[in-house]
């Protein structure tokens, strides 16, 4: 494979991406900087096929990623591969409001390959490359300039064996058949809709014990508004305020701003300066939640109670079973909502009862929800075994 010299122009770019879009697949990388900023501070991209691997300077002055954005986000003939993605994909989301399509994450390929449900990047290298990767670039910074040869060579070195891993899972998935269970959880991490950071929707993110509409009203203006802040200020949100300091402040509010300065988390000085002002503003003018935003009332699935909670338990032991069974992940498989969802009587719109899912995993949970299955112990091994009822039938 050639390896290119770092590219900071545009024209070398331009030609790069015009070759690169006569390939069957690129694989995609990025190093950013997040610990200081709100933004992540995009610092390199690395891409490679099968023939050739570059990194590419997105600090470098005047180079413009248009020839290498439109690639990964407007070109649909080339599958772009990554390794846990998220991160990557939401720096293209904010730099373009697109995402990569199609594209494939092995690390969810892994689940289904029975590798294990979050591999890491150097285990999945050394399962299924026999190689160990040099880590001693990964806490590098990578904002400042210029990089050195060894920090330039670990970064394209992830999208390099990542060009060598990609075909051998792909061989591995047409050989089992699992190829197609990949494809709506392909489709659900490249969905634009995952990556949109709307203020309005931070509070879900911060845990806090209470379902009162009025607490909960003062904690989602309480978490939009510290969520402009901290993108006004491109400072990290828990810079602002950290989690906890936002949730007390949602439960014990305040009568006026002096009181800030007593509020643990926060500094002395919120009692008089303008960003403590700004907050007993929102506090003020928040409204109570309504109703129809209230969360549900128990973490399990509303109407599952004490018994049903008893089959949900049952199915996550079913879950385990199946999945050892078949040599897959069980997050691939199901998630836990469904479980209890399905305990609780549901039957329209689960994922478990469709397809593939069905198939390895969903036809035996339904028959053990509804009594023509059942655990047993044989020769010391839990197994499962038709009920008598069933037998019959």
């Amino acid at each position: 494979m050639h390896i290119h010299p770092l590219i900071t122009d545009t024209e070398t770019l331009e030609k790069l991406c015009e070759r690169l879009a006569r390939a069957d697949f690129v694989t995609v990388d990025t190093e950013f900087m997040r610990e200081n900023t709100y933004w992540p501070d995009l610092c390199l991209f690395q891409v490679a096929s099968h023939e050739e691997a570059a990194a590419i300077d997105p600090k470098a002055e005047g180079l413009d990623l248009t020839p290498l954005l439109n690639l990964l986000v407007n070109n649909e003939h080339v599958l772009k591969v990554f390794h846990a993605g998220g991160q990557d994909i939401e720096i293209i989301f904010n730099l373009t409001g697109g995402t990569p399509h199609p594209m494939f994450d092995t690390q969810i390929a892994a689940m289904a390959l029975g590798l294990g449900e979050q591999v890491g990047y150097s285990n999945l290298c050394e399962s299924l490359l026999g190689r160990s990767l040099d880590k001693g670039a990964r806490f590098t910074d990578w904002a400042r300039r210029p990089l050195d040869r060894r920090q330039i060579d670990y970064a394209i070195g992830d999208v390099t064996h990542l060009a060598e891993l990609f075909p051998k899972m792909l061989e591995r998935l047409k050989r089992t058949g699992r190829g197609e269970w990949l494809d709506q959880e392909m489709e659900r991490i490249s969905n634009p809709a995952n990556y949109v950071n709307d203020p309005g929707q931070a509070w879900k993110k911060v845990k806090i014990q209470s379902r009162k509409p009025e607490v909960l009203g003062r904690l989602k203006a309480l978490a939009a508004w510290r969520e402009l802040e901290a993108r006004s200020k491109n400072l990290p949100r828990g810079r602002i305020m950290k989690d906890e300091t936002l949730a007390d402040v949602a439960m014990h509010p305040p009568a006026r701003q002096e009181a800030l300065g007593q509020v643990r988390g926060l500094s002395a000085a919120w009692k008089g300066n303008d960003i403590g002002a700004r907050m007993m503003e929102v506090l003020v003018n928040a409204d109570p939640l309504p109703a129809s935003e209230l969360p549900p009332r128990e973490e399990r699935s509303p109407g599952l109670g004490r018994e049903g909670a008893l089959v949900a338990d049952l199915l996550k032991l079913l879950l385990k079973i199946r999945a050892r069974e078949s040599n897959v992940a069980p997050r691939l498989v199901a998630r836990s909502e469904e479980l209890e969802q399905l305990a609780a009587g549901r039957r329209e719109g689960l994922g478990i009862l469709q397809g593939w899912r069905y198939e390895e995993f969903g036809r035996d949970a339904l028959d053990l929800v509804e009594g023509r299955l059942a655990f047993a112990i044989r020769g010391g091994k839990l197994v499962m075994t038709r009920t008598e009822a069933e037998t019959i039938a």
